[in-house]
């Protein structure tokens, strides 16, 4: 009898403990180490997270748009707390690669700003560490070119964020000198574009444009235009050598500079201040110029935009992308609580990013943003031009490439061949050559 007694104690215990674990996990309390169903629904308590770290650079940029995307989360989670830390952009992927390198996440955010051009490297080399955010957004609600850096294997791993959509800036007043209009720039090639420079040179006496010799920006739009990379389509292959479009653009690189019409820049302190002090007369960029030229309250109402020069010969379109960058969540505790955030700011909020653009200047690439009133508004700096909406048309034209893994180390050797070139080596040797050490370099 005490033996019976004893046993049916053990068995209320044991049903006891076993209704408590069951509840637990209905409660969202952190699962049992080693559940593998917890594992794979993304970890226990992930969704009831407090508390999410977010890295990013540029605290009049990126950081500013994270403050007003955390008073929005703020409206419906005002529970979770939101910590933004600002970072170098250099540094941010320093930490991220001795982080991933190491084998752990221990340490990193749960939400990171990676630049366009980097982000298939992060996600082919460390696809595990990155959550999948396929079940939170649609990639086909933003820009299409947006598609490639940001997924993987059919799965969505980025929320697409600002929009490096180009444009060529030019100064109206010395344009009209020189005997123009900008109904002239609308349809022009890269070789129109030197012609007019060369006459508003003669005119007015100011460079066509500012040129760092280390910085190959032009060159990337320019192929671009034409929806070829420094890559083959798999973003593995090196493509330099028989790349039709990035000849063409070495040619024209070329024929910028010795025409006589570039003012040289050794870094972007110099290049911005060349535009505010009224020396060049044009830029061909991206977007995110505007805040640095608007800068300049005495220049209001000197300045239009129209769209990018296309190639003369090599087809290729009136628009292409110049940076640009996109959220990613770390596969780390937390990470249903940081992939809501994003899914409710980011990834859908059109509201928010009218609010980002007016107090911002940012533009971004959720399609459906491009409807609100912030986007259709006249620029009295630009002559009451609705730049936005330009840009935002432009957006949908520009060609989708596969950047890959390896677009700044191939620059590398771009940067030097093409010094290599303007001095005078010929350019079937400049491009065969940097094929060759790609290939050799990139095994």
């Amino acid at each position: 009898m005490k033996k019976s007694f004893a046993l049916l104690l053990m068995c209320m215990v044991l049903l006891t403990a076993c209704s408590s674990n069951s509840g637990s996990k209905n409660n969202g309390n952190t699962a049992e180490p080693g559940n593998a169903a917890a594992v794979e629904n993304g970890g226990g308590d992930t969704a009831q997270a407090k508390e999410i770290t977010i890295w990013a650079w540029d605290p009049a940029f990126n950081i500013a748009a994270l403050e007003v995307a955390r008073d929005e989360y703020a409206k419906t989670r005002p529970e979770v707390k939101v910590n933004i830390v600002e970072y170098a952009q250099n540094d941010i992927i320093q930490k991220m690669n001795t982080g991933l390198n190491s084998g752990t996440t221990k340490g990193l955010p749960n939400i990171v700003l990676i630049e366009d051009y980097r982000s298939q490297g992060f996600l082919q080399s460390y696809k595990d560490s990155f959550y999948d955010l396929s079940s939170y957004i649609q990639g086909s609600d933003f820009a299409d070119y947006k598609s490639g850096p940001t997924s993987l294997d059919g799965k969505q791993y980025g929320v697409p964020f600002d929009s490096g959509v180009t444009g060529l800036y030019f100064r109206t007043d010395y344009l009209e000198q020189a005997g123009y209009k900008l109904s002239d720039l609308q349809d022009i090639d890269w070789k129109q574009y030197i012609e007019i420079g060369k006459a508003v040179k003669e005119k007015t006496g100011k460079a066509l444009f500012s040129l760092d010799p280390n910085d190959l920006g032009m060159v990337r739009m320019m192929i671009q235009s034409a929806g070829s990379w420094y890559l083959a389509e798999d973003g593995k292959t090196p493509d330099i050598a028989g790349n039709a479009a990035l000849k063409e653009a070495f040619e024209i690189y070329k024929e910028l500079t010795e025409a006589n019409v570039a003012k040289v820049n050794a870094d972007w302190s110099q290049y911005v201040a060349s535009l505010n002090s009224g020396e060049i007369a044009s830029t061909a960029t991206g977007n995110w110029i505007t805040p640095s030229i608007t800068a300049e309250p005495s220049q209001a109402g000197s300045w239009g935009i129209a769209p990018l020069p296309k190639l003369p010969n090599t087809k290729s379109v009136h628009a292409s992308n110049l940076g640009g960058s996109s959220w990613y969540v770390m596969n780390v505790d937390g990470r249903e609580t940081a992939a809501d955030f994003m899914a409710q700011t980011f990834g859908s909020n059109v509201e928010m990013y009218q609010k980002l653009l007016t107090d911002i200047g940012v533009i971004g690439t959720l399609k459906a943003a491009a409807s609100g009133e912030a986007y259709s508004q006249a620029n009295e700096f630009f002559g009451g031009q609705k730049v936005v909406s330009d840009f935002s048309s432009w957006t949908e034209q520009i060609p989708s490439v596969n950047y890959g893994i390896n677009t700044y180390a191939i620059e590398d050797i771009l940067v030097v061949e093409m010094q290599n070139y303007l001095n005078g080596k010929d350019i079937g040797k400049v491009l065969g050559d940097a094929q060759a050490q790609a290939e050799s370099q990139l095994k």
